[in-house]
């Protein structure tokens, strides 16, 4: 059976559905995703052929010559981060419907943190799959 999730921005105007799984949440502290979403960014990630979203209010940001970021022209709602050329794409995790049943299992770009908050421990699990 394959595993479906719902999710999208705060207006509306953007929603998605993945028909297939989610990788365990990543939190990401570079600058980029301090700077977009006012804090660090908690995302999963898919394979890029098993999402699919709908709406009319969707905008491609490009933040570096290796990615781009998708969000809400309306809400301004942070929902995706891809790197051109990959399989996958990231979905911040706080857009999704309901329980996720995911767990925050890994922390990159810990040196570009915040020096207002302390980072969580937060057990690695090498075993973990990378979408």
């Amino acid at each position: 059976m394959t595993k479906l999730t719902n999710g999208g921005c705060l207006c509306g105007g953007v929603t998605y559905q993945v028909r297939g799984n989610l990788r365990n949440v990543c939190a990401c502290h570079c600058t980029q995703c301090r700077k977009t979403s006012g804090h660090y960014v908690a995302a999963t990630r898919c394979k890029t052929a098993e999402l699919h979203i709908s709406g009319t209010t969707l905008r491609w940001y490009k933040s570096s010559e290796q990615a781009e970021r998708g969000f809400c022209h309306t809400c301004g709602s942070n929902l995706f981060w891809r790197e051109f050329d990959s399989t996958s794409t990231a979905i911040f995790a706080g857009t999704i419907n309901g329980p996720t049943g995911l767990i925050m299992d890994r922390q990159i770009h810990t040196e570009s943190k915040g020096d207002y908050y302390d980072l969580p421990e937060v057990p690695i699990d090498e075993q973990s799959p990378v979408i």
